[in-house]
């Protein structure tokens, strides 16, 4: 009789049975009153940070829902929020390790990567190309043969790079940057004859550039459509239940066609720049019917 009036007595105290319950990211969180964040630095207008020292971005605003879902499935009348600044090679890592909880920034989503970690639903996406300086009149990947190309060290774009160059025999010499600022300014030196890197991050560094008249998009990509996605820790079930709830509400809302407007078709910090890109059917049918797959052709 004990232990069934103890059994009642929990079932009548939700906040204290789910609490016990609570696994993984959700048990961190509320154990600790703290959710990471991990965000970049110059992956505009994904996750950057502006001329007021603030983190900003389209990624960072879906990070926010997320962060808000979680403060309302906790019921925590307070959540801490941290910030940290990740780089392409630290970002896989500090995920895994449990040092972030959510990696919002521009990170591609495939099949290599989900064997470390997990992704919510995509929210745009883009293809590897190249920009360089008009004048050097680099339009086609055979158009590289011989020069220096510059990529950021720890990302996709890298090895679709290498790769390139030797199935091609290209005989390019290729550099590793840190981030995409430091890659760009290579190419803006001529310490490099392009850059390689997804068409959206290249479309706003040039639109960022001291001369964007100055710089062109190559006319072919290194690769097929590549979802972004917000990365977490794999094998969390339940965070990633609710990630994947929150983003796709998201999404399918109003709210989720007016943060792409806000981002991709309005004047953004920190220069007030447009990227002006719009939203064709593929980013129309990604935010309708919202997945985490990591097949191109699912989009």
């Amino acid at each position: 009789m004990k232990l069934v009036g103890i059994a009642a007595l929990l079932l009548a105290l939700p906040g204290l049975a789910s609490a016990q319950e609570l696994t993984g990211t959700l048990k961190k969180i509320k154990e600790t009153g703290v959710i990471t964040l991990g965000h970049r630095e110059s992956s505009v207008p994904f996750s950057y940070i502006d001329n007021n020292a603030k983190v900003v971005g389209y990624a960072m605003e879906i990070c926010g829902k997320i962060v808000d879902a979680v403060k309302t499935d906790l019921k925590m009348e307070k959540l801490d929020v941290r910030l940290l600044p990740v780089t392409s090679s630290t970002r896989i890592p500090l995920i895994a390790n449990g040092t972030i909880d959510l990696e919002c920034g521009s990170t591609t989503n495939n099949a290599e990567r989900q064997k470390q970690v997990a992704y919510t639903n995509t929210h745009f996406l883009t293809a590897s190309a190249f920009v360089s300086k008009k004048a050097k009149n680099l339009m086609k990947i055979e158009d590289l043969k011989g020069k220096t190309v510059v990529s950021t060290a720890g990302t996709t774009n890298m090895k679709q790079l290498v790769e390139a160059n030797a199935a091609k025999n290209l005989g390019m010499t290729v550099l590793p940057a840190k981030d995409h600022a430091a890659a760009f300014l290579l190419v803006e030196l001529d310490r490099a004859d392009a850059f390689v890197m997804d068409d959206i991050l290249l479309a706003s560094l040039v639109a960022s550039s001291k001369d964007p008249a100055a710089y062109q998009l190559s006319a072919e990509a290194f690769s097929l459509p590549e979802p972004y996605g917000i990365m977490l820790r794999k094998d969390d079930a339940p965070f990633k239940a609710l990630a994947d709830k929150t983003t796709s509400a998201l999404y399918k809302s109003p709210e989720g066609a007016a943060l792409f407007k806000k981002w991709f078709q309005s004047p953004i910090p920190p220069n007030g720049i447009n990227l002006n890109v719009p939203m064709n059917a593929m980013l129309k049918k990604m935010l309708e019917k919202p997945t985490d797959s990591a097949d191109p052709a699912a989009y």
